[in-house]
């Protein structure tokens, strides 16, 4: 009486270790070409990091955070944290890492924007994500290493797929609200002189959301780098994969120094994304 009943149980997980027999059996070769191409285009991006000169880096973050934040001081700082990492030996993992985040940023941007632009046209398009996006925002980010790793086996594609879905829904929520949020009068108004749909996006309602879809990139790209040493487990060489070593091992000072390098990632990247939408947002 007191236990639930088997006879109510419903075979969820079988009916999914079902679809994805299915789906390796129709569609591998079609996934085994998606990676492949996701593969080779992360070798390039990872040799174009590690073929970039140490100070060329180093100075152009410095550059950059200077230009963005508005202080020389800042660009300093900033630069003397990427000297940090190499101090501590991580700089070409750094740049691995840094490969891995930009290419599942740059393809979560692509995939997303567009997405968080047709929920805000459409009542039931945004009814119909909403649900998926709060479960992949809500779902362990351990969950999503199991189809990677049976759709793509191991390194780095089913790292950057993982990466993806765990850090796409900031920026297709955000580009939702922002879009919405554009007042319903500077729309009619340019729905009065003639333009078209595609006139008032991308001259109305993209640019006066741009602080909106800003945030979103920024949060998107915290939430990849949050992922790093979850996708080490899958064999990405990441940061990450130093911290899942020193655990494995119990060598502190080693964990320490990688899980301070990605901190300092991080800042870097918060700092800059978060500034750059300051500014967006003053330019309004």
């Amino acid at each position: 009486m007191f236990e639930f009943p088997d006879v109510l149980r419903i075979p969820l997980g079988d009916w999914i270790d079902l679809l994805m027999r299915w789906v390796l059996k129709h569609w591998g070769p079609f996934f085994d070409t998606v990676g492949d191409f996701l593969l080779q285009v992360l070798i390039y991006v990872e040799r174009f990091f590690l073929w970039l000169p140490w100070p060329l880096v180093v100075a152009g973050v410095g550059v950059l955070a200077w230009r963005t934040m508005g202080s020389w001081l800042n660009g300093l700082v900033m630069a003397a944290f990427l000297v940090l990492i190499g101090t501590f030996g991580y700089w070409d993992m750094a740049m691995m890492t840094l490969a891995i985040v930009t290419s599942a940023v740059l393809i979560s941007l692509v995939a997303g924007i567009p997405t968080g632009i047709l929920m805000a046209w459409s009542d039931w398009v945004e009814s119909l994500v909403r649900p998926v996006l709060d479960a992949m925002q809500t779902m362990p980010s351990f969950v999503y290493l199991i189809p990677a790793l049976m759709l793509f086996g191991l390194g780095k594609v089913p790292a950057v797929f993982a990466t993806i879905v765990y850090a796409v829904p900031p920026v297709i929520r955000l580009t939702n609200v922002g879009i919405r949020q554009v007042p319903r009068s500077v729309v009619e108004a340019a729905e009065a002189f003639g333009s078209n749909r595609w006139q008032i996006l991308f001259n109305v309602q993209l640019p006066l959301a741009r602080p909106a879809i800003m945030v979103g990139i920024n949060q998107t790209t915290m939430m990849a780098l949050a992922m790093v040493v979850v996708t080490s487990m899958i064999g990405a060489r990441t940061l990450g994969l130093e911290v899942l070593l020193a655990i494995n091992r119990i060598e502190i000072g080693r964990g320490f120094e990688a899980g301070l390098s990605i901190v300092i990632l991080a800042i870097i990247i918060d700092r800059i994304t978060h500034a750059l939408a300051a500014r967006q947002q003053q330019a309004l």
